[in-house]
């Protein structure tokens, strides 16, 4: 559980929006825990009875994501449904907003985000910077693009599964043979120097507001570490928050979303890919932040005036807790140790197994400096603790 105590503070207010969430995992719980102290009730549609938010929800309808008639008995007790994440069926889900479910963000806003080749389109037709892409249909035809080159699932990539980076015409044609051929998208490779992401949110009168900007660091595509305030030149802040108010407008979309993207080594920014929910890159504003991405999205979805953000903080560091091991171990030691670090906060999702890439937790440090070699060099120690490397 936990160890920082405010987490889990509830606060009474006269009004109680009911709000449910399809999905359960560790973002819904963290969406629950932010809506227990706003005073606000939330509910979860989640396929195990074990998933994490089960422990802090209001109600559980425990069914598969993609289960309409489990949604429908959700929305019976809530005021307006959210998402965790994409893994939705739209078409089934359509049929309850046709009979007055109120879906926030809208499932028009987040249709176009869905097929990640739909979005890049989307996006392409925004006129904001993209890769060259495709749609890759025919594995015996010479690739559009020079290697190394990547391939991308159209639907339900996440945490780098769905996601390939080729680097010549073997490995293509093991990875057609290994995945059976299947349609995918196909992108020119970004020769990336660095890996940034913000957080926008969008209330229902159309106010917007951004958070800082980030910069992570991944182990075999799964984040690994996020560091804030990103240092960027001006025009670099200004171009990416440009972009963000840009795709959150564009889609008119309620609540909350998180932009990955690309800077090149001559400064070039570049949109990775969209994920419209809280994010794992905003895991940082629990505790160094005004107001955290889960707050604000739950804010944003009961029509609530937006809260302002800012850092409490000169900078921050957030290390996931990324499973090394298969085991069956709720890393006690490790957390307790990592607890005694300088401003940190850690946070552990209760989930029963841990394997290679698996997030299990993660540790927040508010830090004295705006300083990224510090960040750097206190990041490292905690996964030295983590993986049982410190003395």
């Amino acid at each position: 559980m936990p160890t920082n105590s405010e987490f889990w503070e509830t606060s009474q207010i006269c009004s109680k929006p009911r709000i449910g969430i399809i999905g359960g995992g560790q973002l819904a719980w963290m969406l629950a825990a932010a809506a227990r102290r706003l005073g606000f009730e939330l509910a979860v549609q989640t396929p195990h009875a074990d998933d994490p938010a089960v422990a802090l929800a209001h109600r559980v309808v425990c069914a598969p994501l993609t289960d309409i008639a489990a949604t429908a008995k959700l929305a019976e007790t809530c005021d307006y449904l959210s998402f965790e994440n994409e893994f939705i069926d739209v078409a089934g889900l359509q049929r309850l907003a046709e009979c007055g479910v109120c879906f926030r963000p809208s499932l028009t806003a987040i249709a176009p985000l869905l097929d990640k080749y739909n979005q890049r389109h989307w996006l392409r037709d925004l006129g904001l910077p993209v890769p060259d892409f495709r749609c890759w249909q025919d594995w015996g035809a010479p690739p559009p693009f020079g290697f190394p080159m990547v391939l991308k699932a159209r639907r339900h990539g996440y945490d780098g599964q769905g996601t390939f980076i080729v680097r010549d015409a073997a490995a293509l044609t093991a990875l057609g043979d290994r995945l059976g051929h299947p349609e995918l998208l196909i992108e020119a490779f970004i020769p990336f120097e660095r890996e940034l992401a913000i957080l926008a949110a969008r209330g229902v009168g159309g106010e917007i507001e951004l958070y800082p900007i980030v910069e992570t660091e991944q182990e075999q595509q799964v984040c690994r570490r996020v560091f804030v305030p990103a240092p960027l030149q001006p025009e670099q802040e200004r171009e990416i928050t440009a972009i963000a108010r840009t795709i959150i407008a564009g889609l008119n979309l309620v609540g909350l979303i998180g932009i990955e993207l690309f800077c090149t080594a001559d400064g070039r920014i570049w949109v990775n890919e969209i994920a419209p929910r809280t994010h794992n890159s905003g895991h940082y504003s629990l505790d160094a932040c005004t107001t955290s991405q889960f707050s604000m999205q739950l804010q944003a979805v009961a029509g609530r005036p937006l809260p302002s953000v800012h850092l409490l903080s000169p900078s921050a560091a957030t290390i996931n807790l990324l499973g090394y091991e298969q085991a069956q171990s709720d890393y006690a030691a490790e957390r307790e140790k990592l607890a005694t670090l300088p401003g940190a906060h850690v946070y552990w999702y209760g989930k029963s197994a841990a394997r290679p890439g698996r997030k299990l937790g993660h540790v927040t440090l508010c830090l004295p400096l705006a300083d990224l070699s510090l960040a750097r060099a206190q990041a490292s120690l905690a996964e030295a603790i983590w993986r049982r490397q410190a003395s």
